[in-house]
Order: C-alpha cells, then structure tokens, then sequence
C-alpha cells in the first residue's frame, strides 16, 4: 500500500511512496501524532540524485521486518533536503556538531518537540567497519526512549541551547575593502593545486564562485596571478573526467585530485553556475575552450534538464542501468576499447581510446574508463575527433539512461536563467535567451502564483507546498537582473524589486545580517543562518549582490545598505575562509568597483548594447532602450538622450559619469580597465 507521500510533488519522496515503512512528509500532524502514541520521530533527510539515499532504501525502507520495526515504535518523517533546506539545515547543524561530520542520507531521532537526541548518516544493514546496523541503531534508540527518558529529554535539552548559543559573528562594522580582499586572494593561493587545478585535494568540488571572485578582482586589479588560477582551474576541468566530453555539462564533483573520476550526479545549479564562469572566462580571455564549454554546457542544460513546462528539472542520477540491467553509478557514461571498437571499428576505436584517454585497465571500476582529454594524443584532426564524438554520442544515447529529478527549484532556476541569458548574448544564440525567458515566465507564473510569494519547488507545473527561503530569492532576483540586462526589458527588473523588497521585510536582522527563512515562516529548533557558499551561493551572499545590483539600477538608498550591511560577513569571513565564501568575495569586488552603471540610449542587441554586456567590470549593471518610453523602463536611462541622433552610451559610478559616447571602442575601454574616480 503506498504511504502518505504519494499525494506530494517532491519526486524523492514518491520514490519511497510504496515503501513498507508508514512514511509522513514533514508537518504538525507527524510531531502531533508522535506525541499521542509517546514515540520518538525518525526523520531521514536525503534527495532523488543522492547514491546513498538509494541504498539505504533498498536494504533498509524496502525490507519488511525493518519496517515493521520503524511503524512499531517511531513516527518516520521523510525530507527531501531540496525542498525544505531550512529543515536540513538546522539538523545538518546538530549532526555535524555532534559527530564532526554530515552528510546524506541523514538519519536523526527527535522528541515530539522536535528536538534531536540521536544522529547519524547512512546505517548499513549489517554491523560493518565500526558502525552499528541500521536495525541496531532503532532497537538502541527505542530502549532508552522507553527505559532512559530523562537522559533523552536532557541531551535533546543540550544540544538546543547548544545550536541556540551558535550565534552569527556577523563582522563588525563596514564593507570588505582592499585588504580583506587581497588577504582573500593570498589564502586562496595558499591551497590552490599548481599541478591539476582547483583548490585542496580530493574529493575535489569544482569552485565556480571563486573563480567568479578570481576573474573579477582580475578585472578589477589586473592580478595576473588571479587569471591564472582561474583560466588553469577552468581548462583542467574541462580536459577532466568531471566534464561529460560527449554530451557537455558537469559531473557533482571529482573523487581524486586530477579531476579523472567524477561522482555522475548531474545537477542544475552546478551547471549553471559553470555555464556562467565559462563565459565569462571567455569574456575575459577571448579562449576558444572556454566558448566552447560554456555553449556545450547551455545545450546539455536546454537539451536534458528542460521541462515540459519551460523549467529546468533539478539533477540527472548518477546511477543507471549497465549492460547487465544492474543498477550501477556512471553506467551510461563510461567505455571500455571493447565497446569503443564495438561502435567505430578499430583505426577509429584507436584513435578515440588515445584521444579519450581509455586504457585497457580503465581508470574506473571493472575496467571502464571515463572519458577526458588527457592532451598527448599529438596533433588532432578536428573533423576526425567531431565525427567519432558525435557517432559515440549516438551509441551512448541507445543505453538506458539515467534517471531525472523533475522538480523546478526556484534558486538553482535563478542560476541557470542568469547563465542562459548571458551566454546567449555573448554567443548570439537568441534561442538561450528566450530559454530563460520561458524559464522566469515559469517562476513568475507558478512559484509566484497569487499568493506573491515565492514558492521553493514546483513539478509538472504544480506549486509544491513550501515557501521559498532566501536563496530562492536572491537566485531569482540576481537571474531577472541579467536578463533585464539582456532584453532590455524592464519588467525583469521590476519583478526582481519585488523579490528584494520581500527580502528587506522578512529576512533582514539586525546590523544587516540575513537569515534564511521569513521572519513569519515555520518556527523550527532554530532560525537558519548560513553565511557560507557551498555547492551554490548561500542565501546571504545571493541577496548581497542582487541588492547591489538593483540599487545601481535604481539609486535606491535602502536596498544599497541592505547590501553592504549584508557583506559584513564577508569582511570577516573572507579573509579566513575565501574557499567558503567564493560569491561573496565576488560581490564585495563588485562594490569596489562601484559598481559602475551603464545606460546605452540606443537598440537593444545594437553594436553599443552588446559592448555594454561585454564589458569586464565587476558587476557592471546595464541598460539599454530607446524611446521616449525606456526611461520608464529604467531609471538609469532617464535624461540620457542620443548624441547627434546616434546611439550613445553612459557610463557612471559613485555618482560620478564619464562623457558620453557614440563609438563601442571607447565605451569597451571605459569598461575594461580599473575603475576611476
């Protein structure tokens, strides 16, 4: 019989909506009924791409006895992390506090209070490697429960005063300035890899928001040094196994140092943000790679992660079916010479094996190599690499594929509509343009809906149940900014005003500091506040430089404060943790730089426009129109009339603006060296 989660649109948990275990999605009644039967709540937090999640499904939630188990003395809360990461959030937060170390699955053990008493990650079905069975853990729990409640009630009591005196050093006074940032740079160069690129060791996760911050203090400064480290990060990546050399996009991460063998799990956000950097590299460097990536990886994203509705699905699966119909991580992805003759005869199956770098022993399990570029080929013939790639791709198009996690989630679809935006302009790819466009239409249409709110997730174009948190709206704010941008159309900007102001009502604190949930959401154990970049810019700094953005689109004075006192966080945390602080780094170089505001009275897509977008400077807003109806449109472009009936561009900062001009040449050197003034 399926269980209570079959009536939600989170497609992890309908993945355990016909599992025996008499699962509950997270709500009052779960707690309400855990406290009329007086047993504690199991709460299992994971997501659909998570490997592990998978695993502990299929030995544990699938298996009878287990279950019987769980129905019999706890109420067992399911979570998808994705679409409540404020719930995750402040479990993560015990569990790493209390073990050292996190991760998903998570497995935590509550009062009907919902305070936790007992944690873990994944439990095996047997006892293994020091780590008790999954079975051992429930009968231990629901022991002391039953015999030592008081000693349950007093650590359950601890650990809350514990999380509830984690309060935020939110940095003082003032804005990161010089120093903070070249002390951020000096860290960063500190556990930058020389040999392979990227920064610590292994796994190694690829760090898009740092070289966003590294490409823009180069913009900023010159630094040489900080190019560097960007262009070589980018190329390792994208000669690596965590690029996906047939059909573009990136893997989750590296599991070893080289960036050989990546952990398969394709996600939106980490897509997009690639996406971004790449063109961005390119913007910078004129690299032919970096085009190359940037545009392979937009067309994985329209191409695999669309959806019906105009959206883009959350993560493709790591796992999917082999040769054999098992169920194995990196299945569709990675070849053997056997198969690679199978498809292309031998000369081609040669070549490509040098060229992809696919041994005999492979460079993954069983034999299987993923494929990259390990560059000592020699000389290549590039007709000869696109028709083996493409006739590969087609083969590899015949396997089963990997599993999709179709839930449109409102940040990580911020992302990509910034992503698309951008690189479709630089690229003259209109058809990504009007891929993000659809997008921002979806969120407007269905997570802003009536209620004028934005809602966290939707599917198949449904509105799920949870409210956005802060990331969502900063993502999405910062994504309708660059398509403003973009278009030159200026509902985009108003919309993202709309989002921001929701920010300054519901999730500012005092001395700017932001938190990630509204001030009239859900009251959990504690009110989540996480300053740190992650795999995605964290709510905080995503606000900062959306903020920073609309004020210099709009001079509004309240949301340019909102702005700097949110980067106080950066001012403190910068210069200790730039590695976890990647995209505010890169907002707090926008402020340096002004950020400086361009207004060209002219066509949009016309030569000055798209110098405008082109330009380097960090964070640079653009305007473009023309008309007596633009300045409407934008206010920067109010009183900013052609000259000697040419389009003309503006370029201004901390109030200051330089002459007008009609010729790109000039407006492109206005916009490429250090700011003056």
């Amino acid at each position: 019989m399926a269980n209570r989660l079959a009536q939600t649109t989170s497609p992890y948990l309908l993945q355990h909506a016909d599992n025996p275990v008499d699962w509950w999605p997270w709500s009052p009644e779960a707690f309400e009924e855990a406290r009329r039967r007086d047993v504690p709540v199991l709460l299992s937090v994971g997501y659909a791409s998570c490997h592990w999640c998978h695993v502990m499904a299929h030995e544990s939630f699938e298996d009878d006895a287990t279950a019987a188990y769980m129905n019999e003395h706890f109420v067992s809360v399911k979570v998808d992390r994705e679409e409540r990461p404020d719930v995750d959030a402040v479990y993560m937060e015990a569990v790493q506090a209390a073990t050292g170390h996190g991760g998903w699955p998570m497995t935590v053990f509550l009062t009907a209070d919902g305070e936790p008493f007992y944690f873990g990650t994944y439990f095996p079905p047997e006892a293994r490697h020091g780590s008790p069975s999954f079975r051992q853990v429930l009968e231990g729990v629901a022991a002391a429960w039953k015999d030592r409640r008081d000693e349950v009630a007093e650590v359950a009591g601890r650990i809350v005063a514990d999380l509830a005196g984690r309060s935020l050093v939110h940095g003082g006074d003032g804005v990161p300035g010089e120093s903070e940032v070249a002390q951020a740079l000096l860290g960063l160069t500190r556990e930058y890899d020389e040999q392979h690129g990227g920064f610590g060791g292994a796994p190694k996760f690829p760090p898009s928001m740092a070289v966003e911050f590294l490409l823009r203090h180069y913009a900023r400064t010159g630094s040489e040094g900080a190019l560097q480290m960007a262009a070589d990060t980018c190329a390792a990546m994208a000669r690596g196994g965590i690029y996906d050399q047939l059909g573009g996009g990136f893997a989750r991460y590296s599991v070893d140092r080289e960036w050989i063998v990546p952990h398969f799990e394709k996600m939106l956000y980490d897509n997009a943000l690639l996406c971004r950097v790449y063109a961005h590299l390119w913007r910078a460097t004129g690299s032919d790679e970096a085009r190359r990536i940037a545009l392979e990886t937009a067309d994985f994203m329209v191409r695999e992660l669309r959806t019906a509705e105009g959206g883009f699905a959350s993560a493709l699966d790591a796992d999917s079916e082999d040769a054999d119909g098992r169920h194995v991580e990196g299945a569709y992805y990675v070849w053997t010479p056997a198969r690679l003759r199978e498809v292309l005869g031998e000369d081609d199956a040669a070549f490509a094996a040098a060229y992809y770098g696919v041994t005999e022993g492979g460079t993954f399990e069983e034999g299987a190599s993923v494929l990259r570029l390990p560059g000592d080929a020699g000389p290549v013939d590039a007709d000869r690499v696109a028709d083996v790639r493409a006739r590969l791709l087609a083969a590899r198009e015949q396997r089963p594929r990997p599993g999709r996690d179709d839930k449109v989630v409102a940040a990580w679809n911020g992302l990509a509509i910034a992503a698309l935006a951008e690189t479709g302009a630089y690229f003259d790819r209109p058809d990504l343009v009007e891929r993000a466009t659809e997008a921002a239409d979806l969120l407007v249409r269905v997570h802003l809906g009536e209620v004028a709110r934005l809602t966290r997730t939707s599917k198949d174009g449904r509105a799920g149940d949870n409210a956005g948190v802060l990331e969502d709206y900063g993502d999405v704010a910062e994504g309708f900014l660059a398509l403003a941008a973009v278009t030159g159309e200026g509902a985009w900007l108003e919309f993202a005003g709309f989002l921001l102001d929701i920010v300054l009502e519901q999730f500012t604190g005092e001395g700017g500091q932001l938190y990630d949930t509204a001030h009239d959401a859900e009251q959990l154990i504690r009110r989540p506040q996480d300053p740190t970049d992650s795999a995605t810019p964290s709510g905080w700094t995503a606000a900062a430089g959306a903020l920073l953005s609309y004020a210099a689109y709009t001079g509004s004075e309240p949301h340019r404060t909102a702005a700097e006192g949110a980067l106080g966080v950066v001012k403190a945390l910068g210069p200790r943790v730039p590695r976890f602080v990647g995209w505010g780094l890169a907002v707090a170089e926008a402020l340096l730089d002004g950020p400086r505001e361009v207004a060209v009275a002219g066509p949009v897509g016309g030569e000055l426009h798209r110098t405008a977008l082109l330009g380097r400077a960090p964070g640079a807003v653009v305007a473009a129109g023309e008309g007596p109806g633009a300045g409407a449109e934008f206010p920067l472009l109010v009183d900013r009339p052609l000259v000697g009936g040419q389009p003309t561009a503006y370029v201004c900062r901390h109030f200051v603006c330089s002459a007008p001009t009609t010729n790109a040449g000039e407006l492109a050197a206005a916009l490429a060296g250090p700011a003056g003034g």
